[in-house]
């Protein structure tokens, strides 16, 4: 019988995957290293994994210890799994921008997770650094891996990712693509990569607010270059020592909207339902295009899953509150929203004009479309004009509705904008109607345009 004795032995041997639609204009080949095939769904149950045994190994972490880490969500879910396997509790500290998903996953898995303010320098008591750091001081027989200094993360890369890259390529990858925040993944799949072929080209893909970009090119640590974002897993206003910038040839930054959308175009275009990090690596590939060849090999690292983002960037009205979505323009059918489940109210040509103000009457309505015996739109009656006509003739109340209608009201097109309903519907003409999917009328009013514009 083949099979594995707890989950973490899972870990590793992910797939490599063309791209195709997302990068139709880059004239390379690009490959995905898809590492939600790990049973945490991203690339950090490797390095999770590793600073926990490294940890037991030097005698740091005790049977019936306690793991405190401050996470973006993903090292957390590695340690969970750690935990769940060795028998450790885990603490998990979270900025508040980080998804909701990541947060009740790590509950689900267990974890004690406790959520620290964004908008707050590192060292400040209640980031997620600190919080982290002072829970390991309170805490007797606690580990604090702190992924962002612990060397055995980059380690697991050199040790993993990087041997499984050259082996899945047969040695050709010309180009690997990572998104930065521990450093951990690009700088040890980097190392392995540049021993095998110090030739291979590594692109860090960082963030606008983070301080990557300009350090690597300068050497300086600029606090203007931080400020917040949106943008999830990578990014620092920190200097990690995992981050080994001999090792990365050069940083590109996406924007939060650019990342966000490659995000969203991944799953439609490609299939690949990933998170954050892995839209931004494959929009700062896209706009590095110009410096690749039909003959280069890209490896683009997608690290996480797309559930962890599915209140945010995979939910519209999310975007589109931050400006990354175009406002969808409402359409004629839209119009008849607050009233779509609701009978068109009608009155027959052949009844009373009393009984034709009865119906207004009882409906609260201004207006109504006028039917003959076969169910046809033959004509319209409205308050206005029945008012007119009775101050004229107060002893018409027995005559025909067809005595005193207006023209029938238009009918427009479900896909009609508002601009061209609104053109109809004028003080000669109150009202248009439309047909819905199933090929029910409805009736759209003045009011209703006028909601629609507010």
């Amino acid at each position: 019988m083949k099979y594995f004795n707890n989950i973490i032995e899972t870990i590793g041997n992910t797939p490599l995957v063309k791209l195709n639609k997302t990068v139709a204009d880059v004239p390379a080949l690009v490959l995905a290293k898809v590492e939600t095939f790990n049973p945490g769904h991203s690339i950090k149950d490797r390095m999770a994994v590793k600073m926990v045994e490294d940890a037991e190994a030097a005698g740091i972490l005790k049977p019936g210890g306690t793991i405190i880490e401050g996470t973006s969500g993903n090292t957390g879910m590695g340690l969970a799994l750690a935990a769940i396997a060795k028998g450790y509790k885990l603490i998990c500290t979270m900025a508040d921008k980080q998804s909701q998903e990541k947060i009740d996953i790590l509950r689900a898995m267990g974890a004690e997770v406790i959520v620290t303010p964004t908008n707050v320098a590192s060292d400040d008591p209640r980031s997620y650094y600190s919080v982290a750091k002072k829970l390991n001081e309170d805490i007797p027989n606690s580990f604090y891996p702190n992924q962002y200094d612990n060397l055995s993360n980059r380690k697991a890369h050199y040790e993993q990712t990087g041997p499984e890259i050259w082996e899945q390529t047969d040695g050709k990858i010309t180009h690997l693509v990572v998104g930065v925040g521990t450093g951990g993944t690009i700088s040890g799949t980097a190392k392995y990569l540049k021993e095998q072929n110090p030739n291979v080209k590594i692109w860090g893909i960082d963030t606008y607010g983070s301080v990557f970009k300009k350090y690597h090119e300068t050497g300086e640590f600029d606090e203007n270059e931080i400020y917040s974002y949106l943008t999830e897993g990578i990014g620092e206003d920190i200097l990690p020592k995992n981050v080994d910038f001999g090792l990365i040839d050069k940083f590109e930054k996406v924007s939060d909207k650019d990342g966000m959308l490659m995000t969203r175009r991944l799953a439609r275009e490609e299939g690949l339902f990933m998170g954050n990090s892995a839209g931004s690596a494959v929009a700062g590939l896209n706009q590095l295009k110009n410096e690749l060849t039909k003959d280069d090999v890209v490896v683009v690292i997608f690290h996480d899953h797309g559930s962890r983002y599915v209140g945010k960037i995979f939910n519209d009205d999310w975007m589109r509150d931050r400006g990354f979505l175009d406002k969808e323009k409402a359409r004629a059918l839209d119009l008849i929203k607050n009233h779509k489940d609701k009978t068109l109210v009608t009155v027959n040509d052949e009844q009373t004009i009393s009984e034709a103000i009865a119906v207004l009457t009882k409906f609260n309505i201004s207006q109504v479309p006028v039917t003959n015996i076969s169910g046809e739109y033959v004509g319209s009656l409205n308050d206005t004009e029945l008012y007119a006509a009775l101050i004229k003739n107060p002893k018409i109340g027995d005559d025909k509705v067809s005595s005193v209608m207006g023209k029938a009201y238009p009918f427009v097109e479900a896909n009609s904008t508002i601009e061209d309903v609104s053109k109809l519907i004028d003080k000669n003409n109150r009202a248009a109607l439309i047909k819905d999917a199933a090929g029910v009328t409805h009736i759209i009013t003045i009011h209703d345009v006028i909601d629609s514009l507010k």
